[in-house]
């Protein structure tokens, strides 16, 4: 592994400066450095070839070897959102004949083959997410798709495929497994049929003809059975669109009920940690360390803490750190330290409100994933996110709050 690219990967993740680079100081301060530790020469222009012209327009980097061009690189700014920015990348690289293409804002790497068919989304076979993901990880998947050695070989082309069929194969299952079902429960074959007849004999003494199977198979079995590892009961094993649900609606709440069971299993299984109160929306912990804090808090929990890191389940997963209600004077101390920090305490540049107020939000699950993951990968993204979290924000978040213990202390 590139131990070279290991430590600076880790300096990024340590430093949330990466966060308000612009276009300019992103391609300076990430973007050369990581292609230099992966063997390219940005002085060279026969190896690295910047604002590289395509049909008038320009590409900020042309990775090149034998005067010929073998990866594109479009550079934003880090907060610039990139989807609106595919289309273009795709196009200069379809217009080039470029098979590997790279999208990125220093935080987030899109990795594209431009050649293959599909839309953008199932073109793009790879993201590396610098602060969300783990090193070796990211280091790993650099080497295999960026190192001067893999794309000059073409190791690099056949790396990403591996991905990309890998990815084809499972989006086409996910797409046909839904047409499959429908197949089945609206014309059944005599095996099912016949297996149905025989279980609901065994159970009740009768054995339904197949006419009376059909019937029940299309009309009601709509969804597959739904079970939880709640110890409550629940009466809903089949859905039907005369209840007012759709397979979506369905999904979300079974997966958000299991997220809730996930994350509370998380916070009560880390010694660290001190679980608060919590629902289905809304689940309050503290680190250990951060418990010095006062317990002066008012009209919000019982605990009467006015520090409290939520994780919000509602649309998106996020963890948030918020200074609740509470005494004036306890609120102000924690809004004025962490006030010297925006870059972590990416909340805190506005004025403190009188109520709940937010400093610091972390994204864990998007809308969009909870679509496009099954809720093992879900389980997995959330745990391996709260273990980077513990290891890159939170030792920062608690050194700097931290700093309030003294001063609490001498006024006692």
């Amino acid at each position: 592994m590139n131990k070279e690219l290991l430590k600076l990967i880790n300096n990024f993740k340590r430093s949330r400066k990466l966060i308000s680079f612009d276009e300019a100081a992103t391609k300076q301060a990430v973007i050369l450095r990581i292609l230099k530790v992966l063997g390219w020469d940005s002085y060279n222009i026969d190896e690295v070839y910047p604002e590289y012209s395509v049909g008038g327009k320009r590409v900020d980097y042309a990775l090149r070897h034998n005067n010929r061009n073998k990866v594109f690189i479009e550079v934003k700014k880090s907060n610039e959102d990139l989807d609106k920015h595919q289309e273009q990348l795709l196009n200069y690289s379809f217009q080039e004949g470029v098979k590997l293409a790279i999208l990125t804002n220093g935080i987030s790497w899109w990795f594209y083959l431009p050649l293959r068919e599909g839309n953008w989304e199932q073109r793009k076979f790879y993201t590396i997410e610098i602060y969300d993901q783990e090193t070796e990880d990211i280091v790993r998947k650099f080497e295999e798709f960026l190192s001067k050695e893999n794309v000059i070989s073409d190791r690099a082309i056949e790396n990403a495929e591996s991905i990309y069929k890998s990815k084809q194969k499972e989006y086409l299952i996910k797409e046909t497994l839904p047409k499959a079902w429908k197949k089945i429960i609206t014309d059944p074959n005599e095996i099912l049929i016949e297996l149905l007849a025989d279980t609901t004999e065994k159970l009740c003494g009768y054995k339904p003809d197949n006419k009376t199977i059909e019937q029940f198979l299309v009309k009601k079995i709509q969804f597959p059975v739904i079970q939880t590892k709640s110890k409550k009961p629940t009466n809903c094993l089949f859905y039907t669109p005369s209840e007012g649900y759709t397979e979506e609606t369905i999904k979300n709440k079974y997966n958000k009920s299991l997220i809730y069971e996930t994350l509370i299993e998380i916070i009560k299984n880390d010694r660290d940690m001190i679980l608060d109160i919590s629902n289905k929306y809304y689940i309050r912990f503290i680190p250990k360390s951060l418990d010095f804090i006062p317990k002066k808090g008012k009209g919000w929990i019982k605990s009467k803490r006015i520090l409290l890191f939520e994780f919000q389940n509602k649309e998106n997963l996020s963890l948030n750190l918020i200074i609740g209600p509470g005494a004036k004077e306890v609120r102000e101390k924690i809004y004025n330290k962490v006030k010297e920090d925006v870059s972590l305490f990416n909340k805190s540049n506005r004025n403190l409100t009188l109520r709940w107020f937010t400093i610091y939000k972390k994204f864990f699950l998007k809308a969009t994933e909870y679509k496009k993951k099954n809720i093992e990968e879900i389980r997995k993204t959330i745990k391996r996110k709260f273990k980077e979290f513990k290891n890159s924000d939170l030792p920062y978040i608690e050194k700097k709050i931290k700093e309030l213990e003294i001063q609490i202390k001498e006024k006692k």
